[in-house]
């Protein structure tokens, strides 16, 4: 090696030593983002989007929006009226595929024969097979649909109208979020707004698996007093569950959003560690969904603080707070209640909003 360095010389040398610790410096730094202002493309023919209730990326870097039609205020229905009022606007229907310049793809979903669509939309996950699952926390909805990637209904877990509480096998209880494990055929759910657990079922015929809820322990219903940041952990989680994700390592990360904390589990249920995140954060919470850093080892958690509204990086083995990201605004770049958060292959971040930001944002590696 000491040859060929004074061959090359020590300008080469020295190009040679930054190529070969390149990789490794950057695997250690923190990652920074900017915002992409042009992304995503305005929709076709005068359509608007709602509250942006989820985001996904699938295997091929598409994205998967869910929004809430029924969000829209008056002044924005003027085209949908008779005789039209206005050309602005009609919503666009609740699910959306977009390219990963922002270009809208093909767009389904609502109300239709065989299942019983959410009252108010919330959570969006595309497995391996590109099949959409949705789930909704308006008022009795206590059901998940998986649809095939052009809309074709193709099953429903439980039933809307009612829940059976925390420690059903059939029902949910306003499930938030959910994630398939691919590999073993499984379907992981945040349920929810109402319930306060994580409950695994079969991705194939719906069946009821195992379910826990904080620390791995049965979960139970009833009141719990109210968050206090000076106040040791709590035994349960609190509404809403908001998130579920899964590690390449097999871990489970659970979004506990009120309590501003993280969970984590095997996915037997196991209990493994917990970290809180702004543990002095009120009303909303500051965990409201997480994913995982693209490299091998998913050193980095990219965490949605809809509360504070901000993007905040974090060890994942520590759960430090690394650096943030965003603040309260409409501009881009800024939020107004960061709802959920997706990643693609590259390491871009997306991310929509609810409330009254209703809109969607891509965040570019820098």
């Amino acid at each position: 090696m000491r040859a060929f360095l004074g061959k090359i010389g020590l300008t080469g040398a020295a190009l040679l030593l930054a190529i070969t610790l390149a990789p490794a410096a950057f695997s250690q730094s923190t990652p920074r983002f900017s915002v992409d202002p042009y992304w995503p493309k305005p929709l076709p023919d005068h359509q608007i989007l709602g509250q942006v209730a989820g985001i996904a990326v699938d295997g091929r870097d598409t994205i998967w929006l869910i929004h809430r039609p029924g969000s829209l205020v008056e002044d924005e229905k003027g085209a949908t009226k008779t005789p039209p009022e206005s050309r602005c606007c009609k919503p666009a229907a609740p699910v959306l595929q977009l390219d990963r310049n922002g270009k809208l793809l093909r767009a389904w979903g609502g109300p239709g024969q065989g299942y019983e669509w959410p009252s108010n939309e919330h959570g969006i996950h595309v497995d391996r097979d590109g099949n959409v699952w949705i789930a909704g926390n308006g008022k009795g909805d206590h059901q998940i649909l998986k649809f095939a990637p052009d809309g074709k209904f193709l099953m429903q877990i439980g039933k809307s109208g009612s829940t059976g509480g925390s420690n059903s096998t059939t029902q949910l209880g306003l499930p938030a979020h959910m994630v398939t494990d691919d590999v073993a055929g499984e379907l992981y759910v945040a349920d929810g707004y109402g319930n306060r657990r994580i409950v695994v079922f079969d991705a194939k015929s719906g069946a009821h698996k195992r379910h826990w809820g904080a620390y791995g322990e049965k979960p139970a219903d009833g009141p719990l007093p109210k968050y206090d940041p000076k106040a040791a952990f709590s035994r349960s989680f609190a509404n809403p569950v908001h998130c579920v994700r899964l590690s390449n390592d097999g871990l489970v990360y659970v979004c506990d959003r009120v309590n501003n904390r993280v969970q984590v589990f095997k996915k037997d249920g196991a209990y493994v560690k917990e970290f809180r995140v702004s543990a002095d954060t009120l009303a909303n919470g500051a965990v409201w969904d997480l994913v995982l850093s693209k490299d091998r080892r998913q050193q980095f958690i990219f965490m949605a603080d809809g509360n504070n509204n901000e993007i905040v990086v974090l060890d994942r083995d520590t759960g430090k707070v690394l650096s943030s990201f965003g603040q309260a605004g409409r501009i881009a770049g800024q939020f107004k209640w960061v709802h959920n958060i997706a990643i693609d292959s590259r390491g871009a971040l997306y991310t929509a909003e609810v409330g009254t930001g209703r809109r969607a944002q891509r965040f570019l590696r820098k």
